[in-house]
């Protein structure tokens, strides 16, 4: 570690303390240590206004210079450049900056507060990703500053600025907080006002100002490629893709291997590669996959024109994006990119950006730039990967923030750890890009794709009715090209609501045909019920592998394409990486589960908002099987059906019904004179789907020892109010608790608002005892804080507070299993956490049948391993001595 007198080096050389009044630092090394580390953020109005970040850390200011200030919307990354290290006592400086210092203009303390690090900060500050809670006036809640790949010639230390997905995020559409609060924390004025205020104050010493800084043109050729760019000044979004070619002129050095050259027309784009893996080392830019629709716009002489990636024209449908591309100051360019609708946690959805266009919400539409082909009378497709996106940077930052333009930044972490990221957060992949090489059309191989979970484009050639709805699909029929000729690839079943499979009746009706369009005979099977239609529409389709046969596994529908042709739709083949590219540690595939039950009506809708079937929760049950078997197999269950969907009536069914499964293993209860029901085969899951039961909740015993408990439940349960955080921060007090009693525990989300903490014992104790022990903790828990914890059950209690849940430790009593869907509209999943992964979800039911499929796939390891092998004993004596003080 450097002392603050060394790194302050940089900065006191910039500037002349005689003229200017900002601390000098010399006072920095004296100051007392802080049990909290600080942080500031600065509002600086200089040559171009911009907010500076800085994170006490070894008794000095880390220092990044955010060109748009902090955004609070999740996944919307904020250029930070890294600069030199301020002085502690910077972080009270307000007041200007006099003409000729480094920095002239006027600056406000916009916020404070402190920060604290997750891990080593130093650790993380080396490695270039900080993750980091803020506790400020303005900014809460989790963040995270992340370094990105250093260009080629570049001597600039780019970082980018994240929110964290918690309680404190926005969406998109709220108020943006850099207009909503932009006056200061310390004296409550704009920065403005400062400026205004100087001449009453004794910000200088008399001195004559320095001459302004030298323009764009005045610099020298690598100053220009760095300097800050012209903003002109603002005006309101055009009404037409349309401008007035007036405003200020953007300059820029092209790059060396550019060439002069006439405007041309559409460029056919770069294509991705299907990869098994992400390639590592050097050469390689490593950026975010987008699920929307790749576009490529082009301005000429203040007039857009959007093109699909077939070259079709598609401005009238993105005028949000055709108005921002024609207000740049720039011009001719084209433009290579993807058209996405982003969720709160700052993912992509294809199927709700498909929504937004249908309803006409262009606000929510952006355009994420990731190549610049075109600008100002220069072909840049000859030029370095790295040498275009740092022009395209360039010309995306004259952009308003507010409006729908991105640039789509890459990273320096190798594809391992970015794939792994965002796989976690339900991204669709990465695209891998050699770093070196020129844009070139077609896919040859220089663009690398690989996906989260397996997921490309199919033509549907026919459909089959549904059997619950009328006038609805029940399943689309789908087909691939090879070598001209089309091949029938299976059926997918599940993915589109009630509304969706009408529209696509509707749709598969207009272009009906006699025979299948396939070219080759088909099975019996594989006619039975169909009825074929002409192979005009093409569909994305998310499915779980192939079979021997060729046949898709169970294949969900995610949206129709009308930007690709049903001809250029083939079989995409994994590649395998360059030499020396990485693996990925996938969980071993699972393969599918032989079952005897049949499904009658697996196109039924059971949860009609999320839009999945009977058909849907068999699927995840067959790849989830592994995983919920040993948590529910033997034991007695309490179910929750819902024959017809969670829309009508769902009923508990604690004990044996009419017509149930020969799977559905019926047990003698000593205190009741009707039968448990339990399963003991993946059999006997499959007929609980059969019976619509969309919730399994297993006792906290076997039936072969159904007075002897083997597990301890605590059921935290959030009132009103109650953030994640206060709910993370008593499931870690329950463990700890635990602990301090020789307990090891784990813990799972509910699928609904709660967490749950489980911890595995030996049968040896009774029910009483199990509930005695589980009071008592929750009432000491309750005791020690009793404004956010309560034990007791009646609601008036509960209002605001954590209840803690300790009754479902008795006799017949039961929780919700883990991996088991929750009968609620978003069609949650009880998901088992480690630990450590506490902090990187936001809520309860953050996996739902939508993304779960990932989340099995990508596991490491099983989060409960070996749960069931954990041999400890309840502390029986301390549960006996309270229940006989009672």
């Amino acid at each position: 570690m450097r002392s603050p007198a060394k790194t302050l080096e940089a900065y006191r050389a910039k500037r002349d303390f005689t003229v200017t009044r900002e601390p000098s630092g010399e006072e920095a090394s004296r100051r007392a240590a802080k049990p909290d580390l600080s942080f500031v953020v600065q509002k600086h109005a200089a040559r171009r206004l911009h907010y500076d970040f800085r994170l006490e850390l070894d008794g000095v200011l880390k220092s990044w210079a955010v060109a748009k200030g902090p955004s609070l919307v999740p996944g919307e990354k904020r250029l930070a450049v890294h600069v030199e290290d301020h002085p502690l006592d910077y972080g009270g400086f307000e007041g200007m900056i006099p003409q000729g210092q480094y920095g002239a203009g006027s600056v406000i303390l916009w916020d404070r507060g402190i920060w604290r690090p997750e891990g080593d900060p130093h650790k993380g500050y080396a490695k270039g990703h900080l993750n980091f809670t803020l506790e400020g006036e303005k900014l809460k809640g989790g963040w995270h500053l992340v370094r990105m790949a250093q260009r080629k010639g570049e001597r600039g230390d780019n970082w980018l600025l994240i929110k964290a997905t918690d309680d404190f995020a926005r969406e998109a559409k709220d108020p943006d907080i850099l207009e909503e609060m932009p006056l200061s924390v310390l004296s409550g004025k704009p920065v403005e006002a400062i400026a205004k205020d100087s001449l009453s104050r004794t910000w200088t010493s008399g001195k004559s100002a320095a001459p302004p800084a030298a323009s764009a043109e005045e610099l020298t050729p690598r100053q220009r490629a760095r300097a800050p760019l012209p903003q002109g000044d603002a005006e309101p979004a055009p009404k037409s893709a349309k401008r007035n070619v007036a405003a200020k002129p953007f300059t820029f050095i092209a790059p060396k291997a550019a060439r002069k050259a006439k405007m041309p027309g559409f460029i056919e784009p770069c294509l991705a590669t299907a990869s098994s893996a992400p390639p590592s080392g050097a050469g390689w830019a490593h950026e975010i996959k987008f699920d929307g629709y790749r576009l490529q716009p082009a301005l000429d002489a203040g007039e857009t024109i959007i093109r699909t990636r077939r070259g079709l024209d598609w401005t009238q449908r993105f005028p949000s994006i055709a108005n921002a591309i024609a207000a740049l100051p720039v011009e001719s360019a084209i433009f290579d990119g993807e058209a996405v609708v982003e969720d709160k946690g700052g993912i992509a959805d294809f199927a709700v950006l498909q929504d937004a266009l249908k309803e006409g919400r262009q606000e929510a539409i952006v355009f994420y730039a990731f190549d610049l082909l075109y600008l100002n009378g220069f072909d840049l497709r000859p030029a370095p990967l790295t040498e275009r996106k740092a022009v395209l940077e360039q010309v995306i930052a004259t952009a308003p923030q507010a409006g729908p333009l991105r640039y789509s930044a890459h990273f320096a972490a190798n594809g391992e750890t970015l794939l792994k990221h965002v796989c976690a957060l339900r991204a669709e992949g990465i695209v891998s890009k050699q770093i070196e090489r020129p844009y070139r059309s077609g896919r040859d191989g220089d663009w690398l794709k690989a996906k989260c979970a397996n997921r490309q484009e199919f033509v549907v050639i026919g459909y089959t009715l549904s059997t619950a709805t009328p006038k609805a699909i029940g399943s689309l029929v789908l087909g691939y090209y090879d070598e001209g000729k089309l091949n029938h690839a299976g059926r997918a079943g599940t993915g589109y609501n009630q509304q969706m499979a009408k529209d696509l009746f509707g749709e598969l009706e207009k272009i009906k045909r006699d025979k299948p369009p396939v070219d080759g005979p088909l099975t019996a099977e594989a006619r039975r019920d169909v009825r074929w239609s002409e192979p005009k529409l093409v569909a994305e389709i998310e499915f779980r592998g192939w079979t021997t046969a060729n046949m898709l596994r169970q294949a969900s529908f995610k949206g129709l394409r009308d930007d690709k042709a049903p001809t250029e739709i083939v079989r995409e083949v994994a590649v395998s990486p360059p030499a020396g590219g990485w693996q990925m540690s996938r969980s071993k595939a699972v393969a599918a589960q032989k079952t005897s039950v049949k499904l009658t009506h697996p196109d039924r809708v059971l949860w009609p908002q999320a839009g999945f079937t009977k058909q849907s929760l068999a699927d995840y049950y067959d790849l989830a099987w592994p995983l919920i078997g040993p948590q529910i197999i033997g034991r007695p269950l309490a179910l929750v059906r819902c024959p017809t969907g969670i829309d009508h009536d769902c009923f508990f069914q604690k004990h044996q019904w009419e017509g149930a499964d020969e799977h559905i293993v019926l047990t003698e209860d000593p205190h009741d004179d009707k039968s448990l029901v339990s399963i003991a085969d993946f059999d006997g899951l499959m007929a609980l789907v059969q019976a619509s039961v969309l919730e399994i909740h297993p006792w906290g015993a076997k039936i072969d020892n159904l007075e002897a408990p083997d597990r301890l439940i605590f059921d935290l349960d959030p009132g009103d109010k109650i953030t994640w955080g206060d709910l993370v921060a008593a499931a870690l007090e329950v463990r700890e608790r635990l602990r301090e009693d020789g307990l090891e525990s784990f813990v799972k989300t509910s699928g609904g608002k709660g967490l749950h903490v489980v911890a595995p014992i030996a049968p040896g104790s009774n029910w009483d005892d199990a509930k005695a022990y589980c009071r008592a903790v929750a009432e000491a828990m309750a005791a020690a804080k009793p404004s956010q914890l309560t034990a007791t059950m009646a609601k008036r209690e509960r209002i605001g507070r954590i209840f803690i849940d300790y009754l479902r430790n008795a006799r017949g009593a039961t929780a919700i299993a883990a991996y088991s869907t929750r009968a609620r509209p978003e069609a949650g999943v009880s998901m088992p956490l480690d630990w450590d992964e506490l902090n990187s979800i936001t809520r309860a039911d953050y996996f739902t049948l939508a993304n779960v499929d990932r989340r099995l796939q990508t596991l490491h390891a099983e989060p409960w391993q070996g749960i069931n092998k954990i041999k400890q004993v309840l502390p029986a004596k301390k549960s006996a001595a309270i229940r006989a003080t009672r």
